[in-house]
This record gives C-alpha cells, sequence and structure tokens, in this order.
C-alpha cells in the first residue's frame, strides 16, 4: 500500500513574504495550486461594492503575455483539469489542478494574471455586464435571499449586513474615481505579502518548494497590510437570535472562538447517533434535519448557525432553544478526549484519500490545547444552565477501524473443526447465489493503490421507492468519513448507489448498505428539494430525460422482491473482492443482468420542458454520438476537446450572452454525447438557439484552422498514469454499461491518438445533421416545431 501523505504540510514564509504551504502525497495522480489574497468584499472601498469580484473576474481575462486562448482558464481546460476563483469576505481564492507535468506552466499563468492583469475600459465593460448577470441570478436565488435574511439579525453596520455582489450601478468603470480605486485595489492588495499559496502533488517536498519558489519569483514584492478590523457583530450584550422561515429554524450565536473549535463543535452537534441531539429532536417530532456550520469567521469573529428543519408548522422555536442549550450544557461539562481522538482519526482519513485541490485547500488540524480552552470559555459565555437530559456522546464511527478478523477462517460464526460438514450445505447455497450474481470485477485498473470504486445498480418493476436517499444519509455521513464517498441517483425505475475512495472499508460499508435497505419502508417520505439555480436543475434532469421518463415519474409502490441488480468493481485487490462478494449477497433484489439500451433518435431533435425556479432562460444541448462505439466515442471526445475553449470564448467572452456557459462531454447510462449549457438573463430560449446553431456551423471551418487538433494531449489524460481512480472507475463503469469489451480504456487511448482531421471532419457533420440525435432540456417550451415534444 502506498505511503499516505504526511498529516502535516510543511509551512514556509519565502524571502518576498510569500507564505507558502506544500504537501507531498505520492498517491496523487496530479498537481494543485491553491492561491489566498488576503482581501475580499469587506475590504473594497464603501463607495464601490463589488470591486473585489469584479477584480477576480477581470483577472481571467489575459495578459499580453498569455492571451485569453492560452491563460490559465484556456490551459486548464485543455488538459481536462480544474479551476475556478472565488471572493469571500475576506478573501479571495483562486485555483486549479493539473497533471504533475503541466503544473509550472499552470502556476506562470496564475502569477501573470495577478501581476499583470488586463484592465481595458471593454474587457471591464464586458465583464461587468456578467457580473449583472450574476447578480439578477442572485437576487432571483431563494437560498441566496434565505441567506441574506438570516443575517438581518447582526447589527446593522456590520460589512455581512451589507451589498457586495456588484452590478451595473455599483461598479460605473467610466468613472475616474472608479478606475482609481480599482487600480489602488490591486497595487494594495495583490502582492507577495498579502498572499498564501498551498500546493499538493506527488512531487518531492523539495520539487514543491522550487515551484513555489519560481510562482513567487514572478509576483510584485510587497508587505502584508492588516485589513481593517470589522465593527461588532451585534449590538449591546446580545450574542444570538433566532430566524424562522420556509420551515427551518435558525439558531444563530456569534461568538469568538477557534475556527478548528467551532468545527468540532459542529462535528458532534450534528452526530445523527441515537442519545444526541439530533434523534431526540426526531423522537419528540420537533425537527428532521440538524446542520451546524460556521457561516463566518474572521480574526476574533465568528458567526455559528444551528439549522433545524421543522417537522410541523407549530413553530416548536422555545422547545428546540431549550434542548439546544441543554445540549450544549452536557457537551461542554463531558469528556472530549475520546471526540479528539476521533476527530484526529477523521482528518487523517480525509487526507489519505483526498484528491490534490482537496488537499491543497485542506486546512484541518488536530485540536490544540488552546483552541479546547478557547471552546470552553465561549461555551461559558453562553452562561447554561445544568443539563437535565440523559444525552450520551455518539460512539465512534466504525468505519474508521479495521473490521474484526474470524479467529477461525472458513467456519460459520460459533462452529469448531467438527461441524466442518455442517458448513458444506448452508455456505454452498450462498456461495452459489454469489457466483450467479451479476456483481463483476474489471481489472483494467491496477490494485496497488489503496482506492477503489464499486458501482450498483438496481431495476425495479414500478417506480423506485421514494425517500432512500433521505434513508441513507447517515450512513453516507459516516462512509464520507471514513473515506468513502456514497452517493445514489434514481432515474426512473432504474436506481444506482456508487462508491468511491478507500478500499478497505467498502465491505462494511456494503453490509450496512444491505442492512438499510432490507430493512426500509418503500413508503418513505421524499426528501425536500434543494433549490438550485436552472442550469443545475437542468443538468440533474438530463439522465431522466435521456431515459424517457420524467424527472419527477412515480407509480405504484415498488417493491424489492422483484427487483433486479447488477454490480461493477474496479481497483479492487482480492480480499476486497471477497468481502464485498459476501456483503452482496444480503442486498435485496435479485442478481441479474440489466440491459442498459439507449434510445436510438436517429436525426431526431428532443424537446424537454423542466420548471426551474429561475426566470433566467436556461438551455442544456445533449447531442449523442452516432452509434455507441469506441470509434464514434474517440471522435466526440476530440471534437469536444477542441471546440471547448472556443465555445466559452465565443458565447461567454465575446458575446457576453450567458454567466453560465460551457461544453463538455458527458456520459448517461453508457452514452456518450457532447453537451452544451447555456443560462442567460437577457436572452430568449429562441436567440440561445440560435447562438448555438452558429457556432456549431462554424465547426468545420474551426477543424480545419486548428494547427494541433490535441490528440496527444488528450490521448495523455486516458492513462493510467494520468487518470484519478475514481475518474477511471466511472468510465469503466459507463463501458459496461455500453457493451464494450475490459480493454475499453486502451481501445479508447490508442483510437484518439490516431483521429485523422477527416475523421474530425466527418464527426462534426454527424453533429450538425444530428445523427446520434440531439436532445435539447429546457425551462421553457419547445420553440419551433423543428423539435418533437418529450416526456
Amino acid at each position: 500500500m502506498p505511503a499516505p501523505v504526511h498529516p502535516h504540510p510543511l509551512h514556509l514564509t519565502l524571502a518576498n513574504g510569500l507564505r507558502v504551504s506544500l504537501r507531498h502525497a505520492p498517491r496523487l495522480k496530479r498537481c494543485a495550486a491553491v492561491l489566498h489574497v488576503a482581501a475580499g468584499n469587506h475590504d473594497v472601498p464603501l463607495a464601490w461594492p463589488g470591486l473585489a469580484h469584479f477584480l477576480e473576474h477581470l483577472l481571467f481575462l489575459g495578459t499580453e503575455r498569455f492571451p485569453t486562448g492560452q491563460g490559465l482558464m484556456a490551459y486548464v481546460q485543455r488538459l481536462g483539469g480544474q479551476v475556478n476563483a472565488s471572493t469571500r469576505e475576506r478573501t479571495t481564492e483562486y485555483f486549479f489542478e493539473l497533471p504533475v507535468a503541466a503544473c509550472a506552466d499552470g502556476l506562470a499563468r496564475l502569477a501573470d494574471m495577478l501581476t499583470h492583469p488586463r484592465l481595458t475600459l471593454d474587457d471591464q465593460r464586458r465583464e461587468r455586464e456578467v457580473l449583472h448577470a450574476e447578480f439578477v441570478a442572485w437576487s432571483e436565488d431563494a437560498k441566496a435571499q434565505q441567506h441574506v435574511a438570516l443575517l438581518q439579525g447582526l447589527a446593522a453596520d456590520h460589512p455581512l449586513r451589507g451589498f457586495h455582489a456588484g452590478n451595473r450601478d455599483s461598479l460605473p468603470v467610466e468613472s475616474d474615481d472608479f478606475q482609481t480605486a480599482l487600480r489602488e485595489f490591486h497595487r494594495h492588495f495583490y502582492q507577495s505579502g498579502q498572499m498564501t499559496l498551498s500546493l499538493a502533488g506527488p512531487q518531492s517536498l523539495a520539487d514543491l518548494q522550487a515551484l513555489a519558489q519560481q510562482f513567487s519569483d514572478a509576483l510584485i514584492t510587497g508587505p502584508l497590510h492588516p485589513q481593517a478590523a470589522p465593527p461588532p457583530l451585534m449590538q449591546g450584550q446580545a450574542r444570538s437570535y433566532q430566524h424562522t422561515a420556509n420551515q427551518h429554524l435558525h439558531q444563530v450565536i456569534t461568538c469568538n472562538a477557534p475556527r478548528q473549535a467551532l468545527a468540532f463543535l459542529c462535528t458532534w452537534l450534528n452526530a445523527s447517533a441515537s442519545g444526541g441531539l439530533l434523534a431526540e429532536l426526531k423522537a419528540r417530532q420537533l425537527a428532521s434535519t440538524l446542520h451546524a456550520s460556521v457561516l463566518y469567521h474572521y480574526a476574533d469573529q465568528a458567526v455559528l448557525d444551528i439549522d433545524f428543519t421543522l417537522d410541523s408548522n407549530s413553530q416548536p422555536a422555545t422547545q428546540i432553544e431549550a434542548l439546544l442549550y441543554d445540549w450544549l450544557s452536557f457537551f461542554a461539562h463531558s469528556d472530549w478526549n475520546p471526540l479528539r481522538e476521533e476527530l484526529a482519526l477523521l482528518n487523517a482519513r480525509q487526507q489519505q484519500v483526498q484528491g490534490a485541490l482537496a488537499l491543497a485547500r485542506n486546512d484541518s488540524e488536530d485540536l490544540s490545547d488552546q483552541d479546547i480552552a478557547a471552546l470552553k470559555a465561549m461555551l461559558e459565555t453562553l452562561h447554561l444552565p445544568a443539563s437535565e437530559h440523559s444525552w450520551q456522546l455518539p460512539p465512534g464511527n466504525p468505519f474508521l477501524r479495521p473490521p474484526a478478523k474470524e479467529e477461525r477462517a472458513g467456519l460459520i460464526r460459533g462452529q469448531t473443526s467438527a461441524h466442518r460438514g455442517l458448513r458444506t450445505f448452508a455456505q454452498d447455497r450462498s456461495r452459489g447465489r454469489r457466483e450467479l450474481s451479476a456483481l463483476t470485477f474489471s481489472h483494467a485498473l491496477a490494485d496497488d493503490t489503496d482506492e477503489g470504486a464499486l458501482y450498483l445498480h438496481w431495476r425495479f418493476e414500478a417506480a423506485v421507492p421514494a425517500g432512500l436517499e433521505s434513508l441513507l444519509q447517515p450512513l453516507c455521513e459516516q462512509a464520507r468519513q471514513a473515506g468513502v464517498e456514497l452517493s445514489c441517483e434514481t432515474i426512473g425505475n432504474d436506481w444506482r448507489v456508487n462508491m468511491h475512495g478507500l478500499h478497505e472499508p467498502m465491505p462494511a460499508v456494503l453490509e450496512a448498505l444491505a442492512r438499510c435497505l432490507s430493512s426500509s419502508d418503500v413508503h418513505l417520505l421524499p426528501p425536500t428539494p434543494t433549490p438550485m439555480i436552472a442550469i443545475r436543475e437542468l443538468i440533474k434532469a438530463l439522465p431522466a430525460c435521456c431515459a424517457g421518463v420524467s424527472a419527477d415519474s412515480s407509480g405504484a409502490p415498488a417493491s424489492w422482491s422483484t427487483a433486479h441488480w447488477q454490480g461493477l468493481g474496479a481497483g479492487l485487490p482480492a480480499g476486497c473482492e471477497a468481502a464485498i462478494k459476501i456483503a452482496a449477497a444480503r442486498l435485496p433484489g435479485q442478481p441479474n443482468t440489466i440491459q442498459c439500451t439507449p434510445e436510438v433518435l436517429d436525426g431526431q431533435r428532443i424537446w424537454h420542458s423542466v420548471n426551474t425556479v429561475s426566470s433566467d432562460a436556461a438551455l442544456l444541448l445533449f447531442c449523442p454520438a452516432p452509434s455507441q462505439s469506441v470509434v464514434d466515442e474517440a471522435n466526440w471526445r476530440l471534437l469536444g476537446h477542441l471546440l471547448q475553449g472556443p465555445f466559452y470564448q465565443r458565447l461567454r467572452v465575446e458575446l457576453q450572452i450567458g454567466y453560465a456557459v460551457f461544453s463538455g462531454i458527458r456520459q448517461v447510462n453508457g452514452q456518450t454525447g457532447l453537451v452544451f449549457g447555456v443560462q442567460s438573463p437577457s436572452l430568449s430560449l429562441d436567440a440561445i438557439v440560435e447562438h448555438l446553431h452558429t457556432f456549431l456551423q462554424q465547426l468545420p471551418s474551426l477543424i480545419e484552422r486548428s494547427a494541433d487538433m490535441g490528440n496527444q494531449l488528450l490521448a495523455q489524460q486516458f492513462t493510467a498514469q494520468a487518470l484519478p481512480v475514481s475518474q477511471a472507475a466511472d468510465l469503466l463503469w459507463h463501458a459496461q454499461l455500453a457493451g464494450h469489451s475490459s480493454s475499453y480504456l486502451d481501445q479508447l487511448q490508442h483510437l484518439i491518438q490516431n483521429r485523422t482531421r477527416e475523421d474530425l471532419q466527418h464527426a462534426a457533420q454527424q453533429l450538425l445533421g444530428a445523427a446520434g440525435g440531439w436532445r435539447c432540456v429546457a425551462n421553457g417550451l419547445r420553440i419551433s416545431d423543428d423539435w418533437q415534444a418529450g416526456p
């Protein structure tokens, strides 16, 4: 098993004041960089709200050395990486994840855009329209507005109560005073002393330090400028308040405690185990969920939000508050040593499984004695009464510890060697079921890492039982803490469960899943939908549309007894495979191969209308490959690789038609397709479709003009050395659904590498002619009779 990441990063301060955090993790396939600038929305002059967010956007518009088509975003996208930025209250974060060999070039582009931004008035005018579009969407987003309402209990002069999104009115780019403020903000904050760089990758610490030094050398040198202290969070002696809206009760507590200490408190507040606060609230039918989180933390100020989902309209705020403070009193006087040990296990496990980007962002550390003292002092300021309830601290997460081994392998528990004859019938019967099951294991991935994946797929005779996602929520959380991401998805009568992460706890997680499902009630209540922006709602609806069912399809109650299931494991060592087979024998339903045959559109254009909360026009165009062959998939992937940058450049940067503009390859039920997404506050669905048509018509000339089609660059992304286990396993799962052979990954890489310009031109003509069909998922009715109405 490879060595895990060292639990403590190396912290350095370079000669120019740049602070550096380095994490060496040999298991990683990629390298990630996260840059924090100690400046955010609350550091902007009061006259220009949104200026910090605006500058963040402007930095991505290219520089003299790296124009837009060669800048950080285009570079990372070409290499199949991740890149983005975020402006918060007192920090701005820029981050990317890239193949190891490309990390130095990514850092060079990041340093150049931070140091030499292009701030032309034309660029600013265009980008201001993007921010205004985001502001319009934000102002209509229910979740965002709920967050604004939640903070109304704070002091009116605290910047958390202010407007910081930025729009046409707050960003007068034509004003000389605004231009002076913009450049002064950049000069003051965007220099070495104000920045912290975190790097994580498989490189040695010496190599990571060399990368950091090269990045540092390209920055403007400057000192750390202290950020202005904010006013008090609340006036007078008040330290907490309640906010109730939309079946949610928020208990907001303002305090002074380290972030690590508050994270420790939230971990145990959120625990759903018997004897805890949530279990008691459920038993009294007061609340169905509880989520404690730190909304804000800066200097000596923190805002803790404890969000209760109410069970009824009775508004039991007084009862819930009393139970909360009673539990806090119990917690304050408990022995925290076992919990500190458990949290140390949790942090270590997360570092063992996190990808490069998550690891570069990870600032969690074991609690210090100073953190503990500060948390105890904070709890004392709440003047908690003596606890009256018989609370219990949550038990340790069983998945964090290796499973107990049987003393006598080969015997049924409780037997001795004298019972071997009794073993044969009972165990052979279950063995026969396992051998006939549709659970298979791919050996296309090496099993020499500590990561793997498991996919389970059920098909019911009727609609999938409602509420399975809610039923599994506690298990999902325990599994996540143990390094296994467990997720589920419902598509019509099909239900899928995916596990990615450390393979050691997977058999135990699978056993727990089997117990949970076998004891479940098919009449569970469905989960409350989470509000999302329109384009995300369309992405969520796409699989159901491709399957020819409504995203919210329902029908007669389904039965586990008539359900069939199949599964695939990947990257798992032999011992883990054997344990998973034993656990899988307890899954409900009958093991059987399930056919996943996509609907053949053959030139048809299908329009699916999906209701969304947002009034913005939002559209998702999914163009499946002409067939399920690996050849067509290779053509489609290369085509998507070639057009991704130009599509974003044309529709998002030049035309500014929306703030959510993207394209790429997406696999749905084993079917590979090109997807184009646009959400616009100003254009109609007709206009968006017209822009998509115009762009696609230019594909042949785009292919002809391209000196390098990107074959080698894309093919390298499908090597075992480049693909993280979770991504490689996903590809193998969809390959199985599509009926491909076990050599699928090798075939795909070889075919991509050898595609010709003629192959790509032929693929472009197939795309334009909708050879594999087109599916448009939009939040409006079909725009013309050229489209057929879908279910």
